[in-house]
């Protein structure tokens, strides 16, 4: 599948920074541990995804041709002092206003270094889009308020996974990705309740050094069914395979060997 317009991209980082906003200023405890990153607390949590954010706004508008230091990145670790959702919350507002702006600015083609052999503010669009698409369910995880994400950016979040791994498989000699290999082995996502133009069904396939996947309904090994929001979610190991949102058929274990090796996100 192709990825989404840059403009699409551009709308969702507003949009869900928007949301991230919302929780931050919902009256959650911004000390709460994240249930899905117990290493931080929620303000943590909201603290390091407005920093990439940062980092990649400053990235994408000096067209950097190499990687930039996060010391570089002016407020980059949010607001002093800790606990005053609303200096979060207009901290976040303005780093949203400007990657944001950075991004529409510069285009989809604007060369731009990145980690991957995609080199361009395109890529940190996609990026940026589904970094905080999955940051803002840890947030909202920890909050206990309900998460939905637009059915295309969650099909597309799920195909820029597996491109990565594609990509850690071909180019990181010691990434847990290239132990992924399972001979016969494969793997389906079936989204329950995807709208038929999204086509929201995936076959990832284990047999070689670099999977193969694409999507479409086929039979597999192991197949993970429930509504696309929740798919998505335990493909990011966001939600347990055991939650009542999810049905799991065939061999669990390879499922589980799986989301134990594919370790970006």
């Amino acid at each position: 599948m192709m990825p989404l317009p840059h403009d699409r991209y551009c709308d969702e980082i507003a949009h869900q920074v928007g949301l991230l906003r919302a929780v931050v200023t919902s009256g959650a405890d911004l000390s709460a541990t994240v249930p899905t990153c117990p290493d931080w607390s929620l303000e943590q949590l909201v603290r390091h995804t407005g920093g990439a954010l940062r980092w990649v706004e400053l990235l994408v508008r000096t067209r950097a041709q190499e990687e930039v230091a996060e010391e570089q990145v002016p407020e980059a670790g949010g607001p002093e002092g800790e606990g005053d959702a609303a200096a979060l919350d207009a901290w976040l507002a303005e780093t949203g206003e400007m990657v944001v702006a950075a991004l529409r600015e510069a285009g989809p083609d604007a060369k731009v270094w990145s980690w991957t052999g995609v080199c361009n503010a395109g890529f940190w669009a996609r990026r940026m889009a589904h970094e905080i698409t999955i940051h803002r369910a840890d947030a909202t995880l920890a909050a206990g308020l309900p998460y939905e994400v637009a059915p295309d950016i969650a099909a597309d979040a799920i195909d820029e996974w597996l491109e990565i791994v594609e990509w850690a498989q071909r180019t990181l000699p010691d990434d847990p990705s290239r132990e992924l290999r399972r001979p016969g082995g494969s793997i389906h996502l079936h989204a329950t309740d995807g709208p038929a133009d999204v086509n929201a069904e995936w076959l990832i396939d284990l047999s070689e050094d670099v999977i193969g996947w694409r999507r479409g309904h086929e039979k597999a090994t192991v197949a993970l069914r429930g509504t696309l929001t929740a798919v998505l979610l335990a493909f990011y190991r966001r939600l347990p395979l055991d939650s009542p949102e999810l049905e799991v058929l065939g061999e669990r274990e390879l499922l589980e060997f799986w989301l134990e090796r594919a370790t970006f996100g």
